[in-house]
């Protein structure tokens, strides 16, 4: 009966894991791509209004990099000049700690709670489910409020009460975490004390690798995610010509597929490995871009809804395995810092400059002679560059897919590569 209890209490608690996970991420990639919303469709205007478009959207893409309650209050430019993009860059800044700590987190949580029955892929999935929830209210809240306001009202007050709105989420998010217990697997570290007094440190000392890795093998998903996202807005309204609604609900939609594509992307990872799923993800990528422009460019309503609203497979196809393809990488003891410092450091040399590249590589101005090409092929020409160097770190890395991740890696030598379809190592002291 002990056991019985035992198990029970251990699915109770991956239930709430895995309800946490999501609801967490959820907020935060909420409050974190209204900037990005917002970025493509007022702040270009609001806040650097004496710039011609192309040096607008460069100047906000490029302060693109708790906070977002207060963004909401952020004087315009007519109120208080460049302080209130300089305030734009201090809060987003602030934003992009909370989603770097918020991710790794997540992530552990969830995977570590449903690590037993090979449903790692699936279990650590959940949390990146809470990316295209975020996405789905932030430009559902923007939609709404763009119907509600009216185009006056949302340039002057309409856009900002999404970002009050984020403190609601926020007590939310907390409320259901904190009735989350520590894993089982991080119990047992801090019971045999093997827990790292600088785990930074040691990480970067022994993983240097396995961290480059992930940043690297993140490029063909996180770099065309924000310009399937963010940049699209700029580049639908001022080069296409189109709507603001009409963009927004294309968004909006490719945001729901999400909702079901991850979790699939996450489960065949169970089944094949996450190396398979992950390059099939990153090798469509690197073509898709060039088919998403084609279909944009064409002006057809039909044709550019059908491009926005499935950009996102190719993305997802990498996002539902990646989670458990980056923790995995690394030891129990090093996996939140390993797994969070390889994760965000993508997004400085990919996500963040995303838009700035496509901008740059669309409308100018030149960098190094480089860029102002006034043609959508060069953004698909970058997505290109971008998977070949993930498809070729992702090749590098270990399939640990079938590996039982509740022993310390030093301890199970003899494991130190298993892959899809083999029997991992049974070891005497799992729970």
């Amino acid at each position: 009966m002990a056991v019985t209890a035992a198990s029970a209490d251990e699915r109770q608690q991956l239930r709430r894991a895995v309800i946490a996970s999501t609801v967490g991420t959820s907020i935060e990639w909420y409050d974190f791509f209204l900037y990005s919303t917002a970025t493509g469709l007022v702040f270009a205007n609001l806040f650097f209004p004496k710039s011609d478009p192309a040096v607008a959207t460069l100047n906000v893409f490029l302060i693109y990099a708790v906070a977002t309650f207060l963004i909401g209050f952020v004087p315009t430019y007519s109120s208080i000049g460049i302080g209130g993009a300089i305030l734009l860059v201090v809060l987003r800044f602030v934003q992009g700690v909370g989603v770097g700590g918020e991710w790794g987190g997540s992530v552990l949580m969830s995977m570590e709670w449903g690590h037993r029955g090979g449903r790692r892929g699936l279990m650590a999935s959940w949390p990146q489910f809470g990316v295209p929830v975020g996405l789905f209210l932030a430009n559902g809240a923007m939609l709404v409020m763009s119907n509600i306001a009216g185009p006056t009202g949302f340039a002057t007050w309409g856009w900002r009460v999404p970002f009050y709105f984020s403190i609601v989420l926020v007590g939310v998010g907390l409320y259901v975490r904190l009735r989350v217990f520590e894993t089982p697997l991080f119990q047992r570290l801090l019971e045999t004390k093997r827990i790292e007094p600088t785990p930074v440190l040691e990480v970067i000392r022994r993983n240097w690798k396995e961290i480059l890795q992930s940043a690297f093998l993140r490029l063909s998903e996180q770099a065309p995610f924000y310009i399937f996202t963010a940049y699209v807005f700029t580049y639908g309204t001022t080069v296409l010509k189109q709507e603001r609604n009409f963009v927004l609900y294309a968004v909006l939609a490719a945001s729901v597929l999400s909702f079901f594509s991850i979790p699939l992307f996450g489960y065949l990872s169970d089944r094949i490995g996450r190396k398979r799923v992950y390059m099939a993800g990153v090798a469509v990528m690197g073509v898709w871009g060039f088919i998403y422009f084609g279909l944009l460019d064409t002006k057809v309503a039909a044709l550019m809804f059908i491009a926005i609203f499935l950009s996102l497979i190719p993305h997802d196809a990498q996002y539902g395995p990646q989670a458990a393809l980056i923790a995995e990488s690394f030891t129990g003891r090093l996996r939140y810092s390993g797994a969070s410092l390889g994760y965000q450091l993508a997004s400085v040399i990919a996500g963040g400059p995303a838009p700035l590249i496509a901008t740059t590589l669309f409308a100018g101005p030149k960098f190094l002679g480089i860029g102002a090409y006034k043609t959508s092929t060069a953004i698909a020409i970058y997505i290109l560059v971008c998977a070949v160097i993930s498809f070729i770190a992702v090749s590098t890395v270990k399939e640990r897919s079938k590996q039982d991740i509740s022993v310390e890696y030093d301890d199970q030598p003899a494991a130190e590569m298993v892959g899809a379809g083999q029997r991992p190592m049974q070891q005497p002291t799992q729970a």
